[in-house]
């Protein structure tokens, strides 16, 4: 039988007494399950730099995915033959203005990044800089929004195909579609955050793609970039997950090698190092007691 001064059950590496010991009735079972709340967002934050959201800055969060979701919907409809990726910037910086919202990509790191939104073309993994470049039939384009909306994040990308496209192009934007759906689905709390790159890299070498180990999938919600980091690849991280954290699952699967070439002039664009093509989709998530729920509802 366990002792109270044996290690917890569940993991946390505390004694049982001070964690999930039976409740005595010394505190009332409401306070006491604020207190071990408050000790669980104490401890993460100090040990992993993860903010464990409260009830009120869950429902900012969802109000900022989901405006972040209605305007990559409304940004990837109008992403046809013979319109400039220019053109979708602006069209969705418009969106943002007039939602109340602010495109946080917009003069977002150093360098400062030029405009609202990412559009990444063929090769380009991730951080495309939209200009004047025109989709012509057979590209393959990922389009990455986040709005910061009432001081929250709210982040999600989709891709799309632009006339007739490629056998290739069309595996590698379905391998990673169905990478970031099958990781979503193991979520639940106590599984460590090592699971999602496992089932990511999984799937995809056994479609003959790979995984790009350069960038990851982040706590967001408060701000931009949080913890903890989400690899899509196969990892050791041993974090498990937890009511209340919001992060991105965004995997980027390649046609090809694994490896990403960062533009040495624009210090943003990351390519295929082989030039061939990449594809990713994105969503926000929430951990709940249940399980967990997708926050950036866009439709494939």
């Amino acid at each position: 039988m366990i002792g109270r001064n044996d290690p917890c059950w569940c993991g946390s590496g505390r004694k049982w007494k001070q964690c999930h010991f039976p409740n005595q009735g010394t505190v009332q079972p409401k306070a006491a399950d604020h207190l071990k709340i408050n000790q669980l967002k104490e401890e993460y934050l100090r040990k992993y730099q993860i903010l464990i959201k409260s009830e009120e800055q869950i429902k900012g969060i969802r109000e900022s995915c989901q405006l972040a979701a209605h305007i990559l919907d409304a940004t990837c409809q109008m992403a046809k033959e013979g319109v400039t990726t220019l053109a979708l910037n602006d069209f969705a910086h418009e969106l943002h203005l007039k939602a109340g919202a602010v495109p946080a990509p917009l003069k977002y790191g150093q360098p400062p990044f030029p405009k609202s939104i990412c559009t990444s073309l063929n090769e380009v993994i991730c951080h495309g800089i939209p200009d004047k470049t025109t989709l012509k039939s057979g590209d393959i384009l990922n389009i990455d929004v986040t709005c910061i909306y009432k001081g929250y994040y709210g982040d999600c990308s989709r891709m799309v195909a632009i006339g007739s496209i490629t056998a290739e192009k069309q595996l590698v934007i379905d391998v990673a579609y169905e990478c970031l759906m099958r990781s979503i689905a193991v979520l639940k709390p106590g599984i460590p955050i090592s699971e999602i790159g496992a089932v990511i890299e999984s799937y995809a070498l056994s479609k003959g793609c790979s995984v790009v180990n350069q960038f990851v999938g982040h706590g967001v919600g408060i701000q931009f970039h949080e913890g903890p980091q989400i690899p899509h690849y196969r990892n050791a991280i041993d974090i498990r997950l937890t009511p209340g954290m919001t992060f991105t699952i965004e995997p980027m699967i390649n046609a090809g090698v694994r490896e990403a070439v960062v533009d040495p002039l624009d210090k943003w664009t990351a390519r295929t190092r082989d030039h061939k093509p990449s594809a990713q989709w994105e969503h926000t998530i929430l951990l709940t007691n249940e399980g967990f729920e997708i926050l950036t509802p866009w439709k494939r």
